[in-house]
């Protein structure tokens, strides 16, 4: 996976392809650049980012594997992946109670109670999620990140994780996994997460190389 930035953890065969966008981006903050005064990158409008959501195909199975070793789906893509560490982002609602009874006891669970409203504010759980995924893999580890359908408030905490951990842009985030699965998050869930990319920004976090 490219995207500029050093990537750690990808293996071969699951890779995102953004190398002709980021070279792009490269090209015009190149020095004596018109922009090259100017931030790396500009933080995306939310139409130009509902716009890139709205391109790809939709299609999606009960899980797939959006990142090495790092799975997206609806509640009932589980079973076959070998998974070892469950993040259910509707915790509480319906049947994604996240008991032991539901996920067996041989899985690490972490519930994050969403609701896919464009009112409920799911940026306090940004980084908790983030950091209960990156642990998971980095521990050799298999993810199921869920919620009832998969394509908004589990899609908004994988996005997330992309940004945080592995020094992506938003809209390089949403590319990546739309290489693998649809995803839409809602309105709410995309301004959280255009702040925070700006807020990354803001702190030199994500810096193109």
């Amino acid at each position: 996976m490219s995207d500029s930035r050093a990537l750690s953890g990808a293996v071969s065969g699951l890779k995102c392809d953004t190398e002709n966008s980021d070279t792009k981006e490269e090209e015009k903050h190149k020095p004596g650049t018109e922009d090259s005064q100017k931030k790396m990158w500009e933080i995306s409008s939310l139409q130009e980012v509902e716009e890139l959501l709205y391109s790809a195909p939709r299609s999606c199975r009960h899980g797939d594997e959006v990142w090495p070793h790092l799975y997206l789906g609806d509640m009932f893509g589980l079973w076959q992946l070998g998974i070892t560490h469950v993040l259910n982002a509707s915790h509480g609602k319906l049947c994604c109670k996240g008991s032991d009874d539901f996920y067996g006891t041989t899985v690490t669970y972490y519930g994050v109670p969403a609701n896919d409203l464009p009112t409920f504010d799911l940026s306090p759980f940004f980084y908790p999620a983030a950091e209960f995924i990156h642990q998971a893999l980095t521990s050799g580890g298999k993810v199921f990140v869920h919620c009832a359908v998969g394509v908004s408030r589990s899609a908004a905490l994988v996005l997330a994780y992309l940004m945080i951990h592995h020094h992506l842009t938003l809209l390089s985030s949403i590319r990546c996994v739309q290489e693998k699965r649809w995803i839409f998050p809602n309105r709410g869930f995309l301004r959280q997460l255009m702040a925070l990319d700006q807020q990354l920004q803001d702190s030199g976090y994500n810096e193109l190389q």
